[in-house]
């Protein structure tokens, strides 16, 4: 029996369920994720749709099983990705600022959702370790269901009249890092076309639960001014990124991890960069209708 009973994991024998300490997360074990009948999937994926964030230790999928496993989810934006420090031929990256790898990786280590600077926002991600350091490097996630929630009816009817555009070249800038001097990194999300206008409180398609839609790519609230607009943003990540609202996972190899993009932020920690980080990345499709949002006229 599950240590969380709900409608949808009540069915299950010898699954357990341990929500995390935050207002979002679980922990699951007792299933093997490489073998699951349409039946417990789908109970899965209600569990999912609950919680935003599941977490499955040492489940030790290969990398053609957690594409399989994506797939159940939705369509894919990209298969399987390494989000890494290793070079193909195994050498560890040096820390340096000219490395494009290096600049996205610590990219990544700002709050942010993924995708939300191309035209169709991802669904969700799964995601593997498979070397991890011996200290440092955890992954952590801010439930933007539960920020929206402590926000008063005056500020969330605020919020719902504004938008923000995102852009993954405006969020690389902060750091110095212009991709299109860059040799090193493949240019993945580094979008030609003006940058997509988004709004700021987002309602989920499946669940209908309204989320702050902010992070690191967001950018230039139209009707504001450039430094209302930054301080309004950057309030809004520091005031929704706190306890209880946000958990860390500290990686052990073989564990993988599904989360909801469409209202949870995540982030990459820190680590000593000498020792090698590898994970697998496999991002799930948004839906092309729910969304999308059409690129903006900058004014």
């Amino acid at each position: 029996m599950s240590a969380h009973e709900t409608p949808a994991a009540s069915q299950w024998q010898s699954v357990n369920v341990e929500p995390l300490p935050a207002t979002f997360g679980a922990t699951v074990e007792g299933l093997r994720l490489a073998q699951l009948s349409e039946e417990d999937f789908q109970a899965l994926y209600a569990t999912w749709l609950e919680f935003a964030l599941l977490i499955f230790p040492q489940a030790h999928l290969t990398q053609a099983e957690q594409v399989v496993f994506a797939k159940r989810f939705g369509a894919l934006e990209f298969d399987i990705l390494p989000i890494s420090n290793v070079r193909s031929n195994g050498e560890v990256r040096a820390e340096d600022p000219a490395d494009g790898v290096i600049n996205i990786l610590k990219g990544n280590m700002g709050w942010h959702c993924d995708s939300t600077y191309l035209p169709v926002q991802a669904k969700g991600a799964v995601f593997s370790a498979h070397v991890v350091p011996v200290e440092g490097g955890a992954t952590g996630w801010a439930d933007m269901r539960a920020a929206y929630d402590e926000l008063s009816v005056d500020v969330q009817a605020e919020l719902a009249e504004l938008q923000a555009y995102h852009s993954l070249y405006y969020s690389q800038a902060k750091l110095g890092h212009d991709p299109d001097t860059d040799t090193q990194y493949s240019g993945y999300g580094f979008d030609k076309q003006p940058p997509p206008l988004r709004p700021l409180i987002k309602t989920h398609p499946e669940t209908q639960r309204r989320s702050l839609l902010i992070g690191r790519h967001a950018f230039g609230i139209p009707g504001l001014s450039q430094t209302a607009s930054t301080e309004l943003l950057d309030d809004l990540v520091a005031g929704a990124c706190r306890t209880p609202r946000t958990y860390h996972h500290q990686w052990r190899a073989g564990d993988l991890v599904v989360w909801d993009n469409r209202c949870l932020l995540h982030r990459a920690t820190p680590w000593n960069m000498t020792e090698p980080r590898v994970m697998y990345h496999s991002r799930i499709a948004g839906d092309p209708i729910a969304e999308f949002a059409a690129p903006g006229e900058r004014v």
